[in-house]
């Protein structure tokens, strides 16, 4: 996929998570009979810019979609009309405030439910939570787990696809504690494994599965082709489905997993695959995509494999449930992964988890690049999860954002006054700093991601 499909699958995502938060704010604001002057998606020079409504809101896009604003009638921004006193923003009570400030990341939390609900009542066509023999000494191998176990639960939580297992082991790993695992073996026979996870670490990355030993069953498969990804490394090579890799750059290639192994470690390098076509062998010269994923580079062809009868079914589970039970299944989902960002948030805060853990716009824009390939189940998926982490952040008790202010209402409705404006100016100068910083620290691990 090209960069600008990258960039445009970031900018789609931002743009709707953006609006629906502003939307939170504006909604509420309306409702308390608060006069909204100008709901704005982005920052800077307006790109297109229309008034609507008794009160002449004035709708802007903006130039640079990195955030958006409401902005209110407000005393301690102008002049406002004697009639339209009661109208003002900071003429409310502290209550309607707060209701309208806590407004936007409620509607993030509200819009993540109502996807994870569609997605839950749908059914996604996910992987198995099937296991492949741990290596030795990892705390799977020490707890007695075996290849071909399928996991059923942790720590009394069901567990049906492998999506559900890496949830489950990221959040053990986090707490730094032990989980309780029943699998089921070949033989049908159901298990329970004790898995100490304190030794491996908490760095929730790409290579925390394979630090526990609870990496996923991978069959022999041959390698053959059955896809090629339009405009992907193999694609321009001229590869086709039917070829069977033989070898990379000299090395043997002996099954699929096995390709997969070397074409990881050849991302950004101009390669020699040896493929048999009809019985003739062919050497195609292939520039290996390098992609980024959990914090790691890594190359990619484009390929799919060709994959025996009956395959597909023992590797694969799609899960659907009832309207009822996904509606609490979705709250849960949310609920659960806005707890995880916090907990990680709070241990970065502590140095029990490395800052390397954040992610600024470009590895961003990179996850909604991939899952936006991979379909748009997928891709609405990840806008959910972005949606939660957007609401999260808001709720920081940080100035300037949405829940520095809700501290100060908390602070007004304690001690019944408003706090200073000497207090507010020192407060959002720290909050800046803050904010800076941040940032500086996402930009920072997205350009060791890139170029480290």
């Amino acid at each position: 996929m090209s960069p600008f499909f990258y960039a445009g699958a970031f900018v789609l995502a931002l743009g709707i998570l953006i609006t629906v938060h502003e939307l939170g704010h504006y909604s509420i604001a309306r409702l308390c009979g608060v006069k909204v002057l100008r709901f704005s998606v982005g920052f800077g020079r307006p790109l297109l810019s229309r008034r609507v409504g008794r009160d002449q809101t004035e709708w802007v896009l903006a130039l640079f979609p990195l955030g958006g604003y409401v902005k209110m009638l407000d005393e301690r921004e102008g002049e406002v009309a004697a009639s339209e006193l009661p109208r003002a923003f900071n003429r409310q009570s502290v209550g309607r405030r707060f209701a309208i400030v806590s407004a936007g990341p409620i509607a993030n939390f509200l819009l993540a439910i109502l996807i994870y609900w569609g997605l839950f009542i749908n059914g996604m066509e996910e992987l198995r939570p099937l296991l492949a023999a741990p290596a030795a000494g990892t705390p799977a191998a020490v707890a007695g787990v075996t290849e071909g176990e399928l996991v059923r639960s942790i720590n009394g939580k069901d567990i049906v696809s492998a999506q559900d297992l890496r949830w489950s082991v990221a959040q053990a790993a986090l707490q730094g504690g032990t989980l309780v695992m029943e699998t089921i073996s070949e033989q049908s026979e159901i298990n329970s494994r004790r898995i100490d996870l304190a030794g491996i670490g908490s760095e929730v990355d790409a290579s925390l599965m394979e630090r526990a030993g609870l990496t996923l069953f991978r069959p022999r498969i041959d390698p053959v082709v059955a896809t090629v990804a339009d405009d992907s490394a193999a694609g321009k090579a001229g590869m086709r489905p039917g070829d069977r890799i033989v070898a990379i750059d000299g090395k043997p290639v002996d099954d699929w997993a096995s390709m997969v192994g070397i074409v990881r470690e050849l991302g950004g390098r101009v390669v020699v695959i040896q493929v048999l076509r009809d019985g003739v062998a062919l050497d195609l010269n292939a520039d290996v995509a390098a992609v980024e994923e959990g914090g790691q580079r890594f190359g990619r062809l484009g390929v799919t494999p060709a994959t025996p009868e009956g395959l597909r079914e023992r590797l694969f589970v799609t899960a659907q449930h009832g309207v009822i039970e996904s509606f609490g299944l979705a709250v849960t989902q949310t609920w659960d992964t806005a707890l995880f960002s916090l907990k990680a948030f709070g241990r970065m805060i502590t140095g029990d988890l490395s800052w390397k853990n954040l992610s600024g716009p470009v590895t961003i824009a990179d996850y909604a690049g991939q899952s936006a390939a991979m379909g748009a189940l997928h891709y609405i998926k990840f806008i959910a999860l972005i949606s939660i982490s957007l609401g999260v952040l808001n709720l920081l008790p940080v100035p300037l954002l949405d829940g520095g202010h809700l501290m100060y209402y908390t602070v007004e409705f304690i001690k019944g006054g408003p706090v200073s404006e000497r207090v507010m100016e020192i407060g959002q100068q720290i909050g800046l700093a803050l904010l800076l910083m941040l940032m500086a620290f996402a930009f920072y691990n997205d350009i060791n991601r890139l170029f480290g």
